[in-house]
């Protein structure tokens, strides 16, 4: 809490169904590529550790729910054993800080980079040409049924999730992954009952929710989401209230830095009972605002809190904020761009 008698909205506590946080400020899920063979490694740990505090909230990086759901080379899994057992001293570093931590979870759909999977579910290749050059491989539609053995595998990923210690869950359906493919009437242009109406653009989601909702329970469950559809403010009215009627604790909505602030915000108040966690380049006011206006419930900030791992410090004290390496963003090292951010001089901690 600040020192003076007025207090920041975003470090204000907040109760979000069963986790008592001490602030508002959010670290988002961020890609960084330091997973090698999609397992997490030891130096995660001091990522992780650096950006915790008591009664903070932390999510992931997004994991992979199986082996055939790769966009790029190191990003983490949560399918295996191996795995799942690598996360655990990452999670347990949140622990010990007194954060809470959930595991978010992504499948690239028809993005997904066929050289890391050879993903026979959405690319079908081909004959290679007699002098050995790559052609690109040709999308087709799922079947069914093999839309059937995605959910399971969002539903093994949360599962392997919570047995690793985290606290919860959060399903990445922005980003044009393959949930916001489905929902997305500029992309999803199937016939069947995935296809056409916002109700059944929306089923394969609702599906994928519900059974990890089964699996480890709604109060465990966050969605991420962004608005590409040509009438986002009806889809996302109406999937808001199925998730509310799932109990699903939270929406985290990506907002395009493009817009005016908190305008998909406030039809989804209207239809969820939940927690709303608003994303999308978001700066101190901007987050206080949000809070202040009741337009969100916590703030999410990715550069910010990747360039400064004490960033609710910073907000509290008004200190000076680190500015971020984008050239680093990605890179494989263990520490280069991951661990080397400075933390406040004793003169402002």
């Amino acid at each position: 809490m600040a020192s003076n008698s007025t207090p920041i909205p975003l470090l204000t506590p907040y109760k979000m169904g069963r986790f008592n946080l001490s602030h508002r400020v959010v670290m988002p899920p961020m890609t960084r590529n330091r997973s090698y063979n999609n397992t997490p490694q030891p130096h995660a740990i001091e990522y992780y550790a650096q950006r915790a505090t008591k009664g903070g909230f932390l999510i992931s990086e997004s994991a992979s729910a199986s082996d055939i759901s790769q966009r790029s080379p190191n990003m983490p899994g949560i399918w295996t054993e191996d795995q799942k057992e690598a996360w655990k001293p990452i999670v347990d570093s949140v622990h010990s800080k007194g954060g809470i931590f959930f595991c978010q979870i992504w499948h690239p759909g028809r993005i997904s980079d066929s050289r890391l999977n050879n993903w026979w579910f959405i690319w079908t290749n081909a004959a290679a040409p007699h002098d050995g050059a790559c052609v690109e491989p040709t999308l087709r539609q799922l079947s069914t049924c093999e839309l059937s053995h995605i959910v399971d595998d969002f539903r093994i990923a949360a599962r392997n999730a919570i047995e690793a210690g985290f606290d919860g869950v959060e399903i990445n359906s922005a980003n044009s992954y393959i949930i916001e493919q489905f929902f997305n009437d500029q992309v999803n242009d199937r016939s069947d009952e995935y296809g056409g109406s916002i109700e059944n653009r929306c089923r394969f989601a609702l599906e994928v929710i519900g059974a990890i909702v089964n699996e480890i329970g709604g109060d465990r469950v966050g969605i991420k989401l962004g608005k590409k559809d040509s009438n986002s403010e009806a889809l996302l009215t109406y999937l808001a209230s199925q998730l509310t009627k799932l109990g699903v604790l939270y929406i985290h909505v990506f907002e395009p830095r493009d817009e005016p602030r908190n305008n998909c915000l406030q039809f989804i108040r209207r239809s969820f009972e939940g927690t709303l966690i608003a994303s999308g380049g978001y700066n101190k006011n901007e987050g206080n605002v949000a809070i202040s206006e009741n337009c969100a419930d916590l703030v999410s900030f990715g550069r910010l809190f990747l360039a400064n791992p004490d960033l609710p410090k910073r907000f509290e004290v008004n200190g000076p904020l680190n500015k971020h390496d984008r050239s680093t963003f990605y890179k494989n090292d263990p520490i280069v761009g991951y661990t080397d951010y400075p933390s406040l001089q004793p003169e402002f901690a």
